[in-house]
């Protein structure tokens, strides 16, 4: 038994599928006296089915999860130099290839037997994006071992849909191109230009201010999604705990029920054994009953 074979196996399967397999596998790594390999299949959690959906696309498009990957390296690199050239660029590659992607997992859960819905399109987005701004979620992505999306990033998507788009975006022209180099222009015209340049700046302080405040806030709301997603966690993982308990319970009592059965059997083969000797007894007992009776016949004739 190859132990990556078996996980990347059970990774592809249906969610409701998930466990039963695994507990199989276990059960098999056990009879082979490999106990590591069973606790870690024991341990392995049924993935959600974004993150199935996610699987899904790693493992059947190869070529485009790498394309994926380099993409989010070049978008972060771009972030870092604050290229802004660069980052539209990437930021429309970005868009068409997430878009692309979400599609062909939906196509992918169809032809594997589960459609799934537009909450599930969603979050599946969501996790792209996540691999494109968090090289640790690409990382994890890439092996199509997800059990639940990666926690939604803290960087450069958020900033991207908002002040990030503003740095990236080709700059404003001034007032005083706007008259060309060949124009003359007078001393008044020159003081509206500065009084143009100031105004400019101020927008653009504005424009920085509130940029700053959407970024606290969509830091704010990330955390919060964060801790949400935490609790979510922790009520799964008690869960999933309560299901094994339960699961190790039943084939405790299976066992039990099997010995009962084994034990029902035996004492049945030897009621029906006694039970046999008692018809044997009586048969041997009415005999010798009637042979009695008949000595006895024979005696009184002759007195």
């Amino acid at each position: 038994m190859d132990p990556e074979n078996v996980i990347d196996e059970l990774f592809l399967l249906r969610p409701e599928e998930f466990t039963a397999a695994r507990d199989r596998w276990a059960a098999q790594a056990r009879r082979d006296g490999d106990l590591e390999l069973a606790r870690r299949l024991k341990a392995l959690r049924r993935p959600t089915l974004p993150a199935w959906v996610s699987n899904l696309l790693v493992r059947a498009r190869p070529d485009e999860a790498e394309a994926l990957l380099g993409l989010g390296e070049a978008l972060r690199a771009a972030h870092r130099d604050l290229d802004g050239g660069r980052l539209r660029e990437l930021g429309r590659r970005q868009r068409a290839l997430v878009v692309s992607l979400s599609a062909q997992a939906s196509r992918l859960a169809e032809e594997a037997g589960h459609p799934v819905g537009e909450d599930v399109r969603r979050e599946v987005e969501e996790t792209l994006h996540t691999v494109l701004a968090d090289p640790g979620a690409a990382q994890e992505w890439a092996t199509g071992r997800l059990t639940r999306p990666p926690a939604p990033a803290t960087g450069f998507p958020g900033l991207a849909s908002d002040a990030a788009e503003r740095l990236a975006a080709p700059p404003a022209p001034t007032v005083s191109a706007a008259y060309g180099p060949s124009r003359e222009r007078g001393p008044g015209a020159r003081v509206t230009d500065l009084a143009a340049e100031r105004a400019r700046r101020a927008r653009r302080g504005e424009e920085l201010d509130l940029a700053r405040r959407q970024a606290r806030e969509a830091r704010k709301e990330s955390h919060s999604r964060e801790e949400e997603l935490g609790r979510a966690r922790e009520e799964a993982d008690r869960a999933e705990k309560a299901e094994r308990d339960a699961q190790r319970q039943l084939e405790e009592l299976a066992a039990e029920l099997a010995d009962a059965e084994d034990r029902r059997r035996a004492a049945h083969e030897r009621v029906r054994e006694i039970q046999g000797r008692v018809r044997a007894a009586e048969r041997a007992w009415r005999s010798a009953r009637r042979a009695a009776e008949a000595a006895e016949a024979d005696a009184e004739r002759l007195t």
